[in-house]
Order: C-alpha cells, then structure tokens, then sequence
C-alpha cells in the first residue's frame, strides 16, 4: 500500500508538469492522500518524498505552476500542511515500542530530524514569502507546531533551524514574536545554546550590514533580548548557574559588537549577572567559571584598554564570585592587556579601581599555604604586577606622587612572600619621580600639599623598611644605596646620611 503511495506521488509529480490542471489542486490532493499511512516512519520517509518530488514544482511567484494571484498562499500552505503532519509523525515515533528502548529511539529520531527540518527549508526559498508574509503566517504557525508538539528533541532542534533558515533580517524584524516562545519551551530544552546562536547570529549581521545598525536600534533589540533571558531563567527555575551565565555572555558580546558606544548596555549585563550569581557564594562549577572568565574577557577583548573596563561599576561585582585560582586567571588576564596595549594607567581612582581587578595577585584573598603554591607559578605573577607599576605614570609631580601612596597601600597588603617583587619597581617609580624633580627649589610658603624629592625619600624609607620584616637584606641594602645616590644627587646631604647610615646597619646585622 505504501508503494503504491510513492507512486501516486510520483505520477502527481508529473501530473503537475503536464500542467493539464492547476499545480496547487493536485499539491492539495497529494498532502491529504498521505494521511492514509499513520506509521510514524513510513508516514514520515512518504511525506519526505512528496516534498522532494514536489519543491520545484511549487506555485511559487515566477514559476512556470504559478498560475493565479493567490497561489503563492496555497504554495505556502502545502508546505506548512506538509511540515505539521511530520513533525507529528516525528514526535509519535518516542511512543513507539517499549520504555528500555527510549535511548534509542532518540538517536533514530536525531537521525532523522532533517527529514523535518527540510521544510523549512524550503519555506524560506519561496520567493513570494516576503517578511510581511512571514511574520503574519509562516513564523507564527511554525511556533505554534513548536510549543503544542511538547517534546524538547523536537523543540530545541526546530528553534534552531528557524535560527538558521531565514534571513536575519526577518529575525530583527520579528524578535518580540520569536522571543515570547523560549519561555514556554520544555524545561529540557537546551535554550541557552539556542538563544545564544540567535544572539551571535544578530551579532555578525550588524557586523557585515552597517545599514542595519538604526534597525537594531528601532526595534530595541537589546532590551528584547535582555528581558527574555530574564523570564527564560525565571521558566525555567531549575537551569543550572553555568546556563545563566552563558546566556548573559552571549547577550554581552552582542552588547559589545552592535552597540560598542553604550557602555551603559554592558553594565547592565554584568549587574543582571551579579543578580544571577548573588547569594551563591564563590562558584564552584569549572563550567560556569569558564563562561564568567568568557564574560569578563568581553570587554578586554573588544576595547583593547581596561580603562575601559574600569569604568563598569559591576566588573569588579561578578569577579567577586570566582575562586582564588581563577580570580588570579583574569587578574593575569587584565595585566597581560595592560602590557599588550601599553596602556597608561594616569590617575588615582583607576588605580584603586585597577588594583581591585588584580587583587588576587596582590594579596592573599584567603588564608594560604605559601608550601602548597607553585613556585615557578608564583614568580611569574608577581613579576607581572612588579611590570604593571612601571605602567603606572602621570606627568604631574602631584598626582605622581598620590598614585606611589596608592601602589604602597596595597602592595603593603601582599605578606613577606610579595614584597621583594613588588617594592622595588615602587622604589624606581618613586625615584624616577624625584628626578623629574631635581633641581626644583621647594615650596617657599612651605606648603604641605607640595611634592617635594624630601617628602619622596621619606616615603622611600618607609617602603624599604617593609623589607626588613621579609627579611630580605640582600635587596634592602641595594634599594638604600640607590636611594642615597639620588639623595645626593639632589643635594639633601642629611637624606643621604640616614640612607647610608640605614645600609651599613643592615651590613652589620643582617649581610656580615
């Protein structure tokens, strides 16, 4: 009976190019004659020859079947008739046969899901379904075979074929419709890589069509997209924080690719995400981590200045939720960027803010077991902040010397282990400075906000004294030399004497 089927659809086929009767009479005979075979795989693999046989002889607008004004409707029905009965077909197949074989049956039902999904296919390839057409009819009936088919095999795969078949410029178009189902989908359903894909799709789109770029704007794109992540993880109560966090990546690279001016866009994405992660204490999960790492990486990546970054009040909220190993990876992260792009870090405020980024790396965020650290690792850490200072600059003597205080109030944080890394880039910082300054009389009103190379060496004294609680004489002895040098240099013959005098009693005690 099935053969006999095949052949009738075969013989309609040719029926349709003898063009004796009108193409969409005989399309509509053929798609009600394959209801007569309910087997869910011999429905389906019949349904799937009668589209074949029959997808270039569609009354699309200029084909040859064309015939009268309306026929692309009924081009557009038997394609849609045709696809709602075998993705009924396809569903009923996980009832077949006993439960021990569901594992099964699910890999022959991915096997065959592009049976199904060639309708769509061929849905968007119909050149008289234009967008109006297709937010009117065709996507609305789509969806509503997506939500009423109730299986997430099904769900998840023709969301994403729809992602994947029609234009961009359709999805921009229809993103409010197109958004409203992923909250009714399965719970099953793998939505965030769904969403995701939609997310990058749209992001390369304005990337390659830059006229696209008013109607992203027009149709608010971001907020649509913003507010279904939101009622997505509200629908879906038990989604894991690693499906969260994907999610508001995604919506952030495409924050960043569509609209690279509104830093206010990329905060709001760090604060919906802080609100996700909140009360979850440091995440544990390696596969979370890996997309908050991915999502802080963001913004590094596409601006080339963690100035940049700076500025998002929420950066520093969503580190606070990684643990010490990874919090130290985007801290190394953030100081290789520094370096890469020779970025000036200029004023006070950006150092602090700069400082919180990386303080992984410059203290202790937990009690640790110095034995229990790499030492190779270690080293290489520290190296990295003892550069990050050198990268620390203001032209002005003032603002110079606020930014040394600044570095010494935090690197004083680091324990014995830290210091002989980090106190002696801070000292050449510090000298570097009073020689911008040598030869400057100082202030004659005596004014104490003034940056004198007296009140540096002060501070410089202060700064080597931490070494001696390491002990590290070796290097405290060279960096009071240096100091005396410049001391003398710039004629403070009393600075330099408390220096020298420092050196040789650190000789006498500690080195000798």
């Amino acid at each position: 009976m099935a053969s006999f089927r095949y052949l009738l659809c075969t013989v309609g086929s040719v029926y349709i190019k003898s063009k004796e009767a009108p193409a969409k009479d005989i399309l509509k005979d053929l798609v009600e004659m394959c209801r007569g075979i309910q087997h869910p795989l011999r429905g389906l693999f019949l349904r799937s020859y009668l589209s074949q046989v029959s997808r270039d002889k569609l009354p699309d607008i200029g084909s040859e079947y064309e015939g009268d004004a309306d026929t692309i409707m009924d081009a557009m029905e038997f394609v849609l008739q045709n696809f709602t009965e075998m993705n009924k077909l396809w569903v009923r197949m996980q009832h077949q046969g006993p439960a021990r074989e569901k594992e099964k049956r699910e890999k022959e039902r991915s096997e065959l899901r592009d049976l199904v999904g060639k309708n769509l296919h061929v849905l968007s390839q119909i050149e008289g379904v234009d967008l109006e057409l297709y937010k009117e009819t065709v996507l609305p009936r789509v969806l509503e075979q997506v939500v009423n088919c109730k299986d997430d095999i099904a769900q998840y795969y023709l969301m994403d074929c729809i992602i994947q078949v029609f234009p961009d410029e359709y999805h921009l178009q229809t993103l409010e419709i197109l958004l409203g189902v992923f909250p009714q989908l399965q719970p099953s359903v793998d939505i965030k890589t769904v969403l995701s894909q939609l997310m990058e799709r749209l992001s390369n789109y304005a990337a390659i069509s830059a006229e696209a770029l008013p109607e992203f704007l027009q149709v608010e794109a971001f907020s649509k997209l913003n507010n279904a992540i939101g009622k997505v993880i509200e629908a879906q109560a038990d989604m894991p924080v690693f499906g969260a966090v994907t999610l508001y990546s995604s919506l952030l690279k495409f924050s960043l690719h569509v609209h690279p001016d509104r830093l206010d866009y990329a905060d709001q994405v760090l604060g919906s995400c802080v609100k996700q992660l909140s009360g979850r204490g440091k995440i544990e999960d390696s596969k979370a981590t890996k997309q908050i790492v991915a999502l802080l990486s963001a913004p590094i990546e596409k601006y080339n200045n963690v100035v940049t970054a700076l500025k998002l009040s929420n950066y520093p909220r969503v580190m606070e939720y990684l643990d010490n190993e990874t919090n130290k990876v985007m801290a190394t992260v953030v100081i290789q960027s520094v370096m890469k792009n020779n970025t000036h870090i200029t004023t006070v405020d950006k150092v602090e803010a700069l400082f919180e980024l990386i303080k992984g790396l410059i203290k202790d965020l937990e009690r640790t077991a110095y034995d229990e650290l790499d030492e190779d690792d270690f080293k290489e850490e520290q190296n990295s902040v003892a550069r990050l200072i050198q990268m620390l600059h203001n032209d002005d003597p003032e603002e110079m010397f606020k930014i040394i205080c600044t570095v010494r109030k935090h690197i004083l944080t680091g324990g014995p282990k830290r210091l002989p890394f980090t106190v002696p880039p801070l000292v050449f910082s510090s000298l570097k400075l009073v020689r911008q300054l040598q030869g400057q009389e100082e202030n004659p009103f005596g004014d104490e906000a003034a940056t004198t190379p007296k009140k540096i060496f002060q501070l410089l004294n202060q700064i080597i004294e931490a070494l001696s609680n390491v002990p590290a004489p070796d290097l405290a002895l060279r960096l009071y030399l240096q100091c005396a040098e410049a001391a003398n240099d710039c004629e403070l013959e009393p600075v330099a004497y408390e220096f020298f005098t420092q050196a040789y009693i650190l000789y006498e005690e500690e080195i000798s």
